[in-house]
């Protein structure tokens, strides 16, 4: 017994490095570490920091986050780069949630599996969880601010060179195109559509970014992953093993109905157990088949690929412990409300 849930916790390790890493961890790194390294700070705090309009710094996160087809793990070097290079913490939480729980490629898979009325509620849902959730950071931690730069306006930059962001449109490409173009078949497909784009990647930094500046975005991309990485596995692991020691029928007998019980089990399921981006969508279907309540059912699609157990981890390392706790906590409260008013007032 002992064995078999340890080989759980193996063989979610074997499957997340298999698939992941090299198509989405990858990529996302490099994006982050672009980021921090190329984008004028002064400029992202124009647009994003503590001190805009936070209406305006919201719903721009959450607007360009839908473009971001990226799981719970995969979107937090993005984030934290964000964070990093000038963004407020509601800004960058905002993008932490609505990347993975309601980009575009997720809706449309979504819509084909389940159906367009649950599509339509899990992106206005996730809009409404990321105001909620960018409200309470920039709340609770308005004291806090990583840097203070001060902006005159005859001296203002632009926000990149241009040959800084044709390079990270190219990286943003390697990390969007396996998932957009390979939604269906074998994975060395995805390696294919990744391998092609790097590529063009690679050759263009080559060709157009002087050395220094490579030097320094490869550096910033390794300290993502030197306290990121190590993290993720463990989670993996962890999940794995939960997966082993929990039983289907227990998960099933307690997801029937919509009342608040069935949205919070969903809810702390989701936000436990790793959905990579796409996954969530069968996956409901199928307990859904099973008996699954309707609101209980947006709540996992919500927070299945929107939060994991590796992500708090590593969310925790990045942002710091209280932050990711505060941020947890907020999800599942959202999360279990969110299902239990669509479930009796809005799928009723």
């Amino acid at each position: 017994m002992i064995t078999k849930i340890i080989l759980g916790g193996f063989f979610a390790l074997k499957e997340y490095i298999a698939v992941h890493v090299l198509t989405c961890l990858v990529p996302a790194f490099l994006l982050a570490g672009g980021m921090v390294s190329f984008i004028n700070k002064e400029t992202i705090i124009n647009y994003l920091g503590e001190s805009v309009n936070k209406l305006k710094a919201f719903s721009i996160s959450s607007i360009s986050s839908f473009l971001i087809a990226a799981c719970s793990c995969t979107v937090i070097p993005v984030a934290s780069g964000l964070y990093y290079t000038g963004a407020g913490i509601g800004s960058a939480f905002i993008v932490l949630w609505v990347a993975p729980s309601s980009n575009i490629l997720s809706l449309i898979y979504t819509g084909n599996v389940i159906g367009l009325k649950i599509v339509l509620a899990r992106l206005i849902s996730s809009l409404v969880m990321a105001y909620i959730v960018g409200t309470v950071m920039s709340f609770i931690f308005r004291k806090e601010k990583i840097e203070t730069i001060k902006i005159e306006k005859e001296k203002q930059k632009n926000i990149i060179e241009r040959k800084y962001i044709s390079l990270l449109i190219l990286i943003l490409l390697s990390l969007l195109m396996p998932n957009y173009l390979v939604q269906k078949g074998p994975y060395w497909k995805k390696i294919i559509v990744w391998f092609i784009f790097t590529l063009f990647m690679g050759l263009y930094a080559w060709k157009k970014i002087e050395k220094s500046a490579i030097n320094n975005w490869l550096k910033e991309t390794m300290f993502f992953v030197r306290i990121i990485f190590p993290l993720l596995l463990v989670g993996v692991f962890i999940v794995g093993i939960l997966g082993e020691v929990l039983p289907q029928n227990w998960i099933e007998s307690f997801l029937g109905g919509n009342n608040i019980k069935a949205n919070f089990f969903a809810t702390l399921i989701g936000s436990t157990t790793y959905f990579a981006t796409l996954t969530e969508a069968p996956f409901v279907d199928k307990l859904m088949k099973l008996g699954m309540g309707k609101g209980p059912a947006l709540a996992l699609l919500l927070t299945g690929p929107g939060l994991s157990l590796p992500n708090w981890v590593a969310i925790s390392r990045v942002f710091g412990v209280k932050k990711a706790i505060i941020y947890v906590i907020t999800i599942i409260i959202c999360g279990t409300m969110v299902g239990w008013i669509t479930g009796n007032f809005i799928f009723k």
